[in-house]
């Protein structure tokens, strides 16, 4: 049923501030960064053995993860879990009475299939549930290329804004001494 604990995520104001301590201080390396639309949210994925880290970011005010913050602060978030077959774990589950926020599975980050188990179900805590599809390795190739392409573009952008500054005081300048 439960193959292994997949990741731990934890919910951070800053997630290039939080990347410093977990990369700087303790060594580790982000495997896997991805901006989560329909989450609202930006995720840095950190291996840590078997497991994994999940650095996550709202990147709205109003999205569950900026509620849980701006109620909670920062801090775990969630526990996931990897299954070998999701639906038959969540109607096990069903069938026991848990209350599960996700009844059917979702597409996540990676196109993994997941589910939540109620915090209220699973002692104060928010379990996810996943089960890796075939199509996991693909989906993250293509986020990190969306990625890499919007970086390269935002500092293609800031470049440019550097250099019309930096246009614009050297013409100042030349004003001045001239």
């Amino acid at each position: 049923m439960i193959r292994r604990i997949d990741h731990i995520a934890i919910v951070v104001e800053d997630i290039e501030e939080a990347l410093a301590f977990w990369q700087e201080s303790l060594g580790l390396e982000v495997s896997h960064v991805e901006e989560v639309p329909d989450q609202e949210s930006i995720v840095a994925f950190l291996p840590a053995g078997e497991s994994e880290i999940e650095l996550v970011e709202p990147t709205t005010g109003t999205s569950g993860v900026a509620r849980y913050l701006a109620k909670r602060g920062p801090g775990m978030h969630h526990l996931c879990l990897e299954v070998e077959a999701i639906e038959p774990v969540l109607a096990r589950l069903k069938d026991r009475g848990v209350r599960l926020i996700n009844e059917e599975p979702i597409i996540g980050t990676g196109g993994k299939k997941i589910a939540f188990i109620h915090p209220k179900s699973a002692f104060g805590v928010l379990v996810e549930l996943y089960e890796l599809t075939p199509e996991e390795p693909q989906r993250r190739l293509e986020a990190m290329r969306r990625l890499r392409r919007r970086l390269a573009i935002n500092s293609q952008a800031a470049r440019e804004g550097i250099f019309t500054f930096l246009r614009t005081l050297r013409s100042r300048t030349s004003r001045r001494v001239g």
